[in-house]
């Protein structure tokens, strides 16, 4: 079970990184870019560290309070909100 989620969260950080990659080039080239919404979808369902990793490293979306407050929020989320409430569903629910 843990290897299947292990492997999930590489594939949509891979993804998340690489759509800001593909953004990030595309802003340069002033071409037809990524949606924000795809953006923050792929950030949400658990691709934050690719998210983050291409706003320091690459640079990119670093001026939007938005792309910060969404990474910010899925890492709280995914880190420890939602382990604790599978916690407490697997050992307080009768």
């Amino acid at each position: 079970m843990m290897l299947y989620i292990a492997i999930y969260f590489i594939c949509v950080n891979c993804i998340s990184a690489y759509l800001m990659y593909i953004d990030k080039q595309r802003a340069i080239q002033k071409a037809w870019r990524v949606p924000e919404s795809n953006l923050f979808f792929f950030c949400v369902v658990g691709g934050f560290l690719g998210t983050y990793l291409m706003m320091k490293y690459g640079r990119h979306k670093t001026q939007h309070w938005q792309f910060h407050a969404v990474v910010i929020l899925s890492f709280f989320f995914w880190i420890f909100i939602l382990p604790a409430m599978i916690y407490y569903f697997i050992y307080y629910t009768p």
